[in-house]
């Protein structure tokens, strides 16, 4: 009989995380929603005072950060109840008023931006003046301040947002395509049993052992893109045409710097990241040639580039004994950040088991007023233990934040998150690397590392670079026909993977099937946030104290200055190459490494 996911109620306490630390019943809840509710009427009355005196305005943005305030904490709850149990009925039904409350909040306070911009700079200073609480918000008028310049007048800017929908057509039609609509065949899988084509299955075949069945499934997958390439070609060209008519009516150069200034990072950043990824090809040349050798194949294909090549390792790890290994990878950033960890640990911040109707992967989640919730469904291999660290970087960085900020400062924009939990990772593996003395493994966490930086920070750059050519192609009144994409595409894919790898002309099409091309300039940050962790990681271990210091105040730091002078503070000057050569750096000693061992293992 086959093993069944226990459920939910059946789970010992100790292994769930703790909601009741938000509200205290679903009652509490209940009542707190009403209360908000029932605020979101005060709505107006701020809207017509917040510019009539600094006292006034104070008041508008006291009246907005709280009503945020409450609508996370409502949110959080209702979400993670639904999470640990999505077939629970009743709090999937919390879930949908709180995203819907969340939409009459976000309404209902939308006319904060506009109205302090609507002031001119004398009229604000003398606001300031006049009202010395608004001081300690200095930075948050900074940020609202840079959109100066590139706000249409209201009308301009509600016609625009009417429009949202028609904007938001390519990408939505795109999800719907890709995820229900576009037909695949069903190939053979290793059992020789026939499996219908999807994006979770396609993946998992390309891991296939067999070489048959990752050409059959690759060949198989993209026939069905191939059939429809004038589609994609037609939605992904309105796309970016959107893209580029929002940047010139909003008074940007381009669509590139339009996307950048939501999180206040400048364009070169974006520039010294493609710019340094190629100068580093030669390397990624050399783990694509290795990859050939190892698998001993004539000829590498796309489809052979996801294939294990070491196997899964001989390594079981149980939650316990995980929970005793991330202390010790973790301990170089000190006993204060430890204690943070055994908090989570001990205060059941983790909701480990996996239950019947719970979430799949993992996240860290939560709010101001809560705790920085972690999200798992435990199994004992080494991944979980790598994602446990991974989910933990994130939960402390939250919760440090949270500590150290006030709530207009409590979070940190997307360009930094991924710094934190990677940075753990990193740690994790220089750890592993210095105690685990079995060959085989040791390999195997090098190759686990070396895939990270092939699949992170080259793929990633690969399509932040697509991406980018698309727009300027665009830009300049080249139509993006199918022929044109697949052309540029096939010609970067050729060049970032090297002559190791054998063109394939299925791979030209690999543009149709990329969500993120449709997430506007938001890839790139998937790069600059492994490369700065590799990096980051590489500094604490190297430099010790002071290092660890300088990464504690980026901890701290949330959103009280701009993301680039957050890691400037930390030691890293994202606008400048050193930090990613630092990553090739590791790279390249890691693969030297890499290349050793399995000399050796082959040799045994």
């Amino acid at each position: 009989m086959a093993k069944e996911l226990p459920l939910r109620d059946a789970l010992p306490e100790s292994m769930t995380w703790n909601l009741q630390t938000i509200f205290a019943s679903d009652e509490a809840w209940e009542d707190a929603f009403e209360e908000l509710a029932d605020r979101l009427e005060s709505a107006d009355f701020f809207a017509q005072s917040a510019t009539t005196s600094g006292t006034d305005l104070y008041n508008a943005l006291q009246y907005g950060l709280g009503v945020m305030r409450d609508l996370e904490k409502l949110y959080v709850y209702a979400s993670m109840k639904s999470d640990q149990d999505t077939a629970n009925a009743y709090y999937q039904g919390l879930s949908n008023r709180a995203e819907a409350l969340a939409a009459r909040v976000s309404a209902a306070i939308a006319f904060f931006d506009p109205a302090v911009l609507s002031l001119s700079e004398a009229e604000l200073t003398a606001f300031f003046e006049a009202e010395p609480k608004l001081g300690a918000y200095k930075h948050y008028f900074e940020s609202i301040l840079t959109q100066q310049g590139h706000v249409l007048t209201p009308d301009q800017e509600a016609l625009l947002a009417a429009a949202g929908d028609v904007f938001g057509a390519s990408e939505r039609t795109f999800g719907v395509l890709d995820n229900a609509d576009i037909k695949f065949e069903a190939v053979a899988n290793e059992d020789g049993e026939l499996e219908t084509l999807s994006n979770g299955v396609y993946s998992r075949l390309l891991e296939s052992t067999d070489p048959e069945v990752r050409r059959n499934a690759f060949q198989t997958f993209y026939k069905s893109y191939v059939s429809l390439e004038n589609t994609f070609a037609s939605l992904i060209a309105s796309h970016v045409k959107g893209h580029n008519f929002m940047a010139a009516v909003h008074n940007y150069d381009n669509a590139r710097e339009a996307a950048l200034a939501g999180n206040h990072v400048p364009e070169v950043v974006y520039d010294t990241l493609v710019a340094e990824v190629n100068e580093a090809l030669p390397l990624l040349h050399r783990y694509v040639a290795l990859r050939k050798q190892l698998l001993g194949l004539d000829e590498l294909h796309s489809y052979d580039l996801y294939t294990p090549i070491l196997g899964e390792p001989d390594f079981t790890i149980d939650y316990e004994s995980a929970q005793a290994e991330a202390l010790k990878a973790l301990a170089p950033l000190g006993e204060d950040y430890l204690e943070v960890v055994n908090t989570a640990f001990d205060n059941r911040w983790i909701d480990v088991i996996e239950n019947k109707g719970k979430r799949s992967g993992a996240y860290s989640g939560g709010s101001y007023d809560t705790n920085p919730f972690i999200l798992l469904n435990w199994v004992d291999n080494l991944n979980n233990l790598s994602t446990l660290v991974h989910e933990m970087g994130h939960s402390v960085h939250s919760y440090l934040t949270r500590q150290n900020q006030p709530y207009h400062y409590g979070d940190y924009p997307i360009f930094l998150a991924e710094i934190a939990s990677t940075t753990n990772e990193n740690l994790l593996t220089d750890y592993l690397l210095k105690t685990v003395t079995d060959k085989k493994l040791r390999a195997y966490i090098l190759n686990q590392y070396l895939d990270g930086v092939k699949g992170t920070v080259f793929r990633q750059t690969q399509f932040a670079e697509f991406e980018q050519w698309m727009h300027v192609t665009d830009a300049q009144g080249v139509p993006l026909t199918a022929d044109v994409l697949d052309e540029a595409y096939g010609e970067l894919n050729r060049r970032y993977y090297g002559p190791a790898l054998t063109f394939d002309d299925e791979i030209a099409h690999e543009w149709e099937r990329i969500p993120h091309f449709y997430y506007n300039f938001y890839v790139f940050q998937y790069s600059t946030g492994f490369a700065a962790a590799t990096a980051m990681a590489d500094k604490i271990l190297t430099e010790g104290a002071p290092a660890v210091a300088a990464y504690k105040e980026y901890l701290k730091a949330g959103s009280s200055a701009f993301p680039i002078d957050v890691m400037k503070k930390a030691g890293l000057d994202m606008t400048k190459p050193d930090y990613l050569r630092d990553t090739f750096k590791v790279f390249e000693e890691r693969l030297n490494e890499f290349e050793a061992l399995v000399a050796e293992l082959a040799a045994e």
